[in-house]
């Protein structure tokens, strides 16, 4: 009798590795994202801007406990903030926009942390954009700055010099939608065989 051959390994292409998530994640995905964002807006505007990051690092936590690969998510989470930290100090510095009740030329931690919480979304809820990076710039032309208005129609904002700032985040979203969309490709922290 011969004994059966061990069955023969087969390699996981990079395609495969990309492969779409459970529709369920992704919907706890976008609604821990969209929650988390509610909180940072609605804590900075009514006076408790530490709300936000505090909901943002749970859902953070949350996020890289669903990671198949956290230390790759991580890394991705840290560059969105660096990021964010960089874009959001023209606007601000040059006085086009303001955070009332926030401390003269640093940026508000709340929005370090939403940059972050925007980072759990791209190798998730926009898993099936990464590779259409034309999408993604027009997604954040458009996305970027409706959500700064929603921001600032909430309280947590205000636009000292609305134009400039405008066209400011949408050229600098329209950039940074696609190439933290690209890091995140290279840092899925959700691809088997990674």
């Amino acid at each position: 009798m011969m004994p059966n051959p061990a069955p023969a390994r087969v390699p996981i292409s990079r395609s495969q590795a990309r492969s779409s998530l459970p529709a369920g994640q992704v919907v706890v995905n976008l609604l821990c994202f969209q929650a988390s964002w509610f909180a940072a807006v609605l804590g900075a505007a009514n006076g408790i801007a530490w709300l936000g990051p505090l909901v943002i690092a749970l859902n953070l936590g949350r996020h890289l406990l669903d990671a198949e690969h956290p230390s790759y998510e991580a890394l991705l989470l840290l560059v969105a903030a660096a990021s964010g930290a960089v874009f959001e100090f023209l606007p601000y510095e040059s006085g086009w926009i303001d955070y009332p009740g926030h401390a003269a030329h640093v940026v508000p931690l709340w929005m370090i942390a939403l940059w972050m919480n925007f980072a759990t979304v791209l190798n998730v809820s926009l898993r099936s954009l990464r590779r259409r990076p034309w999408l993604l710039a027009l997604f954040g032309a458009i996305g970027g700055p409706a959500a700064y208005w929603g921001g600032a129609s909430l309280g947590a904002m205000e636009w000292l010099q609305p134009l400039p700032a405008l066209a400011y985040l949408a050229m600098g979203w329209a950039m940074l939608t696609p190439l933290l969309a690209w890091l995140a490709f290279r840092l899925d922290g959700f691809a088997h065989g990674h």
